[in-house]
């Protein structure tokens, strides 16, 4: 049986194709999953302008893609995470993690579109790709980093030198709290 794909289908065709496939699939699995139609005149006239309208959706999809890819380039994701001696994260940093990330900074963006194979497990520096569009894919530079351990937050107590880090993480929920008292006495 002939039908007209609807949407992409893994391992069989993009959408608007018109590809050939066995009667007992088509009924049973991509007309009732509205992901193909009949392979009709008509339905391939409806279908000629379905591409025209898709191809130009596809064709601003893919600019805006290119332009969050250029956005997307420069930046640095950091994390802190505790870390055994030999670099070895006690948890991971994850897709969702990264996307987590990415919106603090002001990038939506959808934690399946990160191509993350595996959670990171170690302390170091990684490239994270993002596919954006079927045909755009950003890189950005995530760095996995080992919190300071008791010994070195007294270490660096002694001689002065706070830890950047450390001091961030403690002034963000003092300015978490000082908004809620604000919002509280509004």
């Amino acid at each position: 049986m002939e039908v007209i794909l609807k949407e992409d289908v893994a391992n069989l065709g993009f959408r608007g194709e018109v590809v050939k496939v066995a009667d007992g699939y088509a009924r049973n699995y991509l007309l009732p999953r509205k992901l193909a139609m009949q392979a009709t005149a008509a339905n391939k006239a409806v279908i000629e302008q379905m591409k025209a309208a898709a191809a130009r959706r596809s064709a601003t999809e893919k600019a805006k893609a290119e332009e969050l890819a250029t956005k997307l380039e420069p930046l640095v994701l950091r994390f802190t995470r505790k870390a055994g001696e030999a670099g070895h994260l006690f948890g991971s940093v994850t897709s969702a993690d990264v996307a987590a990330e990415l919106a603090a900074q002001g990038h939506e963006i959808d934690r399946r579109k990160i191509q993350l194979g595996d959670p990171l497990k170690s302390v170091g520096d990684f490239k994270v790709a993002i596919r954006l569009h079927r045909e755009v894919t950003a890189h950005v530079t995530v760095k996995v980093e080992a919190e300071a351990t008791e010994e070195e937050k007294a270490k660096a107590a002694e001689t002065g030198a706070a830890e950047p880090a450390a001091t961030e993480e403690a002034a963000e929920p003092a300015a978490e709290e000082a908004a809620a008292e604000e919002a509280k006495g509004e």
